[in-house]
């Protein structure tokens, strides 16, 4: 099981990097399409995170607006809307404050001196967890994942953000920048300590959403390949569940870094691959492989499969075909479906391998169900 969840930062800033301005009324910086995607985001997440500064001042909801995406949610057996998660150092949160209403699990970390005062008038209403002096994101990301939540997105405020970022706890920076200025000294910009690592980050989209450009970054350790490989992981958890078939994410990376595709299991139909989904997008039906491929990386949170009985073709017949010199995968197929050659057979091929065993735990994590049950059926009786 992976050691903490994956942690996705999402803040809208001015073109001059202000996350609002000095008036008492909030600026909104995002139009309705990009809070769209921001909903999109939120649906897909097992806990957003915010500081007590943004409850006492935003009074914010963080529920998934579209009802559709909340019950998209409860079919495949997860709560309507994400927990809600904050860090307070004093425990004054006022308990009539919006993020305490139900529909949803409310964790509140707390210093060690605050989880007295704090359990007085929040106990009723939330979770109350000490989180030790000074308060610690590395226990409360713990604490999180041994709760069962795998994936946060952390909304602010500016404080809380730069804190992730300094403690190097960020795998994803998602950054929406709106077109005009705000040229207030005294409005908030991202709250960044000195010490904040000096490793670039790894552009891995760049996208119009309305009239919002938004950037999305890649952080952590092991520079662009393990950046790439943890994103794979992260979309193999939107498949469509199923007893019969892997969860897998795929990310098709070209030679300078662009990112050509993405793609995960049952995307698109039913008996989808991850790998043959992304290749699928990039070729849209067109005759011929894209040339950029010919130096492409293809990133797979399980090496693509050497034998399926759902469709003639296999994942690494895809990507032979299409002429891509290099995989990198996190997790070895088990012999549950297949005999699992996959790898075999691309290295005959001549397509070079790279296996990342650290991130093999986050990618069976995904597919625990299938590995679980299988094993449990493949013992004998007593």
């Amino acid at each position: 099981m992976p050691s903490r969840p994956y942690v996705l930062l999402s803040c809208a800033t001015s073109a001059d990097g202000y996350l609002d301005d000095a008036s008492p009324r909030r600026l909104i910086l995002s139009g309705p399409a990009d809070l769209d995607r921001v909903d999109e985001e939120r649906a897909g997440c097992d806990a957003i995170v915010v500081g007590a500064n943004t409850i006492r001042a935003d009074d914010p909801r963080l529920l998934i607006r579209d009802p559709r995406r909340s019950a998209r949610r409860t079919a495949h057996g997860l709560p309507a809307h994400p927990a809600r998660v904050t860090l307070t150092a004093t425990g004054d949160l006022d308990p009539a404050a919006r993020f305490f209403a139900p529909g949803a699990l409310r964790l509140v970390y707390c210093a060690t001196p605050a989880v007295g005062p704090a359990e007085k008038h929040l106990k009723d209403t939330a979770v109350i967890i000490d989180a030790g002096d000074p308060l610690s994101l590395d226990f409360m990301l713990q604490d999180l994942n041994e709760r069962g939540i795998r994936r946060v997105m952390v909304e602010g405020g500016a404080r809380l953000l730069g804190d992730f970022l300094a403690d190097g706890l960020a795998d994803e920076f998602q950054h929406a920048v709106a077109p005009f200025f705000v040229a207030d000294p005294a409005g908030p910009r991202l709250d960044l300590p000195a010490v904040i690592p000096a490793a670039p980050m790894t552009l891995a989209e760049t996208r119009q959403v309305g009239e919002v450009a938004v950037l999305r970054y890649l952080l952590g350790p092991g520079g662009p390949d393990q950046r790439f490989l943890r994103w794979a992981v992260e979309l193999s958890r939107r498949c469509p569940p199923s007893a019969t078939a892997f969860s897998v994410g795929a990310v098709i990376v070209a030679e300078d870094g662009e990112v050509l595709a993405t793609g995960f299991s049952r995307e698109q139909e039913d008996h989808d691959h991850a790998e043959e989904v992304a290749l699928r997008k990039l070729t849209g039906g067109k005759l011929g492989p894209d040339p950029r491929l010919r130096h492409a990386t293809v990133y797979s949170s399980l090496v693509p499969c050497g034998a399926r009985a759902s469709r003639p073709l296999t994942c690494v017949q895809h990507i032979v075909a299409a002429g891509i010199p290099r995989v990198v995968f996190a997790w070895r197929e088990p012999r549950l479906f297949t005999d699992g050659e996959g790898a075999e057979q691309l290295r005959a091929a001549g397509v070079a391998l790279t296996e990342v065993p650290e991130l093999a735990d986050r990618a069976r994590a995904v597919n625990a169900h299938l590995v679980e049950s299988r094993t449990l059926l493949s013992r004998p009786l007593c």
